[in-house]
C-alpha cells in the first residue's frame, strides 16, 4: 500500500443554521436568517464523502460541537440551569445565543494545520487545531476539536498534537484553510505553502480596508516551527488583499493545491511571479515539477469565484496520475465558469474531470467542498494507527445516514436556537455518535 491523502469531512451538526455571523464571508451575510435544513445539510455532506469513497478514496469523517455552547455563555455571566442559561440568553442577547449555536464545525478545513511526516523533524503528522479568534462562533471550537482529533489519531509514535496558538489578533490562526501542501509524492518530503493576510507587526505589508485579513504571517510562523518544518520546505506569501475586500476571507476561496499543481486565481497571492518562483524552486529541490493553472480574470472574475467556489473545490489525485476536480452545484449553474472548466480539462492541464456535488445548505452558509475537509496524508503504517472508527465505509455511512434521520430536524430558524430541547436532541445524538466513531469521552458534557 502506498502512502495516501485521507480526507476527513466534518459531519454537519444538529444545529445547521444561517445566523450570518461571519463578517467577510459573502454567502454567509447574504443568506443571513433564512431558514436551514439540518437534515438536507448532514445528507449532502455524507452523499459526497460515499461518491468519493466509491471512487477509491480513502475518506474519513470529522464529528461536530455540542451546541448551544452552553458554557461559553456562561463565561459571558448567563447563570442558572441550562434551560434558565438559554433563556436568558434569548431574552437579553439573541446574537449570542445564535452564535453559540453555530454548526460552523463543520467546516472542518478550519479545524487544525496537518503536517506530514515526511516534512516534521521528528517523522510524525503534527496538528495544531486553528484559534479561530477573528470570530467568537468560531474561536469557541478548538478545545473539543483538539479533543476530537486526539480521540482520531492516538498514537503518539506516529502522532503529535499541539493546542491552539494564542487567542490574539497577532496570532490569528485559521487552519489549513490558508495551508497546503505541494510534493511529487505523498510519502515524500514536499513544500508546506502558507498563505497569510496580514502581518501583525510588520506595518509596511498592505492590508485589506473593508474585510479583516483573518490568518497572520506570526501564526504561520508559528504553526512551522511548531511542527518541526525546516525553511527549505515552507513557503510563506501574503494573500492579495484587494480580494480579501472582494469576499475572500481564505485562500481557499481564491487556490487549491495538490501533488504538483497548484490551482489558482491570477489575483489570489501579492507578487504572484515570485512566489510561483519560490515554490518551484523549492519544490525541485525536493525532485518535483510545480504545475500552475493560474485562472486569468478576464476568464474567471473574483466575484464569479467567490459566488461559485470554484477554488473550493477538491483536488484529488486519481489512480492513473491524474487529477478530479470536485466542485459545488454553483460552478455548473455559472455560464462562464463552466465554460472555463469545460475548456480546462480538454486542455490536458493535469485536471481529467470535474465531478459535481449538490452542496447547497453548507454554500448558502459560505462553505463549499474544500471547507468540509481536513486533509491528512499518510504513510501506510500511519493510516493503520488511525482510529478505524473515524474511516468511512458503506456500513458507516448507513449507519451515519440512519442517525441523521433519527436526530436531525429539517428546519431551524432563529426562534428554534431558543429552544431548551434542541440541546438535549444534540446531546443524545453526539452521546450516540462518539460510540459509532469509537471517539470515547470528547464533548464538555460527556467529561
Amino acid at each position: 500500500m502506498k502512502p495516501c491523502e485521507v480526507n476527513f469531512d466534518g459531519l454537519v451538526g444538529p444545529t445547521h443554521n444561517y445566523g450570518g455571523l461571519s463578517y467577510g464571508n459573502v454567502a454567509s451575510q447574504s443568506n443571513s436568517q433564512q431558514g436551514s435544513n439540518p437534515r438536507e445539510a448532514a445528507r449532502q455532506g455524507l452523499a459526497k464523502m460515499k461518491a468519493l469513497m466509491e471512487l477509491g478514496f480513502t475518506q474519513g469523517v470529522l464529528a461536530p460541537q455540542e451546541r448551544p455552547d452552553v458554557a461559553a455563555l456562561r463565561r459571558l455571566g448567563f447563570a442558572g440551569s441550562d434551560a434558565d442559561v438559554i433563556a436568558q440568553a434569548a431574552r437579553d442577547a439573541m446574537p449570542l445565543l445564535v452564535a453559540s449555536c453555530s454548526a460552523s464545525s463543520m467546516w472542518v478545513a478550519n479545524a487544525a494545520t496537518v503536517s506530514p511526516s515526511a516534512d516534521t523533524a521528528d517523522g510524525r503528522v503534527h496538528f495544531t487545531a486553528a484559534n479561530l479568534n477573528c470570530k467568537f462562533h468560531r474561536s469557541i471550537e478548538h478545545p473539543t476539536t483538539s479533543r476530537v482529533l486526539q480521540a482520531m489519531f492516538a498514537d503518539a509514535t506516529h502522532f503529535a498534537h499541539h493546542e491552539a496558538l494564542p487567542a490574539v489578533a497577532q496570532f490569528g490562526d485559521e487552519g489549513a484553510a490558508n495551508h497546503t501542501r505541494l510534493c511529487r509524492d505523498y510519502g515524500e518530503a514536499g513544500v508546506e505553502f502558507f498563505v497569510y493576510g496580514r502581518s501583525a507587526f510588520d506595518a509596511r505589508l498592505p492590508a485589506p480596508q473593508k474585510y479583516p485579513a483573518r490568518q497572520t504571517l506570526e501564526a504561520s510562523q508559528a504553526v512551522a516551527r511548531l511542527h518541526g518544518l525546516g525553511e527549505e520546505g515552507v513557503v510563506f506569501a501574503q494573500q492579495n488583499p484587494a480580494v480579501i475586500d472582494q469576499g475572500v476571507f481564505h485562500n481557499d476561496v481564491i487556490a487549491v493545491g495538490n501533488g504538483e499543481l497548484l490551482f489558482h486565481h491570477e489575483d489570489a497571492f501579492l507578487d504572484s511571479d515570485r512566489v510561483l518562483a519560490e515554490l518551484q524552486t523549492k519544490l525541485a529541490a525536493r525532485g518535483g515539477r510545480l504545475q500552475p493553472i493560474s485562472v486569468p480574470r478576464a476568464e474567471v472574475s473574483v466575484d464569479d469565484a467567490v459566488r461559485t467556489y470554484l477554488f473550493n473545490s477538491q483536488l484529488l489525485s486519481r489512480a492513473d496520475g491524474s487529477m478530479l476536480l470536485v466542485v459545488p452545484e454553483e460552478c455548473r449553474a455559472n455560464p462562464l465558469v463552466w465554460s472555463y472548466l469545460e475548456r480546462l480539462t480538454g486542455q490536458g492541464s493535469g485536471i481529467a474531470e470535474v465531478k459535481v456535488f449538490d452542496l447547497k445548505q453548507s454554500m448558502r452558509n459560505g462553505g463549499g467542498p474544500a471547507c468540509l475537509r481536513l486533509r491528512v496524508a499518510l504513510k501506510p503504517e500511519e493510516l493503520a494507527a488511525v482510529n478505524p472508527g473515524v474511516i468511512l465505509t458503506p456500513a458507516l455511512h448507513d449507519t451515519l445516514n440512519d442517525w441523521v434521520e433519527r436526530h436531525y430536524r429539517d428546519r431551524l430558524v432563529e426562534a428554534d436556537m431558543a429552544d431548551p430541547q434542541l440541546l438535549l436532541e444534540c446531546r443524545e445524538a453526539l452521546d450516540e455518535l462518539t460510540q459509532i466513531l469509537a471517539l470515547g469521552s470528547v464533548y464538555p458534557f460527556q467529561l
